[in-house]
């Protein structure tokens, strides 16, 4: 059975649809709430409420364009939502310097390990830098998803990455790794 056929079982909501369409994308899917989420757990519970309403809202999917990116958006915007309903984005922008060199060698810093630290990040700062190094966002369109300014949303990817290029050069010093500020 195709993805075409699945999502539009799903669409008349079928269970075993649904459990086809979740074995599919939940590992891709994972990944993306891993990367905005503070820990394992939360990226799990956030996948589980993604998927909620993915199911939903697959309704509203037009078969038009990429269906896992679709998906994808919807579980962004979903972690996104959760963070700001905490608030965590009501911030006086802070004067940092837009850009940064963070200089990280494969071979002497762990994938597991940048994860890790991308994760430690304070809320505000990852979803930044997530969304604008990762996901190839803009600073507007950012500033748009999580009604923040085009400052607020630089200062918060320069604080992100000051605070991992401290992390990064004590890993590779050997040095004990300082806690997000």
């Amino acid at each position: 059975m195709g993805l075409d056929q699945i999502i539009k079982d799903c669409q008349a909501n079928s269970i075993r649809a649904q459990e086809q369409l979740y074995r599919l994308l939940a590992p891709k899917l994972f990944a993306v709430c891993l990367k905005y989420s503070r820990s394992r757990v939360d990226a799990e519970d956030n996948l589980q409420d993604g998927f909620i309403l993915l199911f939903e809202k697959i309704g509203q999917y037009r078969f038009q364009g990429s269906f896992e990116g679709w998906a994808k958006r919807l579980m962004v915007n979903n972690v996104l939502q959760k963070y700001r309903t905490h608030g965590i984005f009501d911030l006086v922008s802070e004067n940092m310097p837009e850009e940064l060199d963070v200089v990280v060698d494969d071979d002497e810093v762990p994938m597991d390990f940048l994860l890790k630290i991308i994760q430690e990040l304070p809320d505000r700062y990852r979803m930044v830098f997530n969304l604008y190094v990762t996901d190839g966002y803009s600073h507007k369109e950012i500033s748009e998803m999580l009604n923040i300014s085009d400052g607020t949303s630089k200062s918060n990817l320069a604080r992100a990455r000051m605070i991992l290029k401290e992390k990064i050069e004590a890993y590779q010093h050997g040095n004990k790794i300082p806690h997000a500020k």
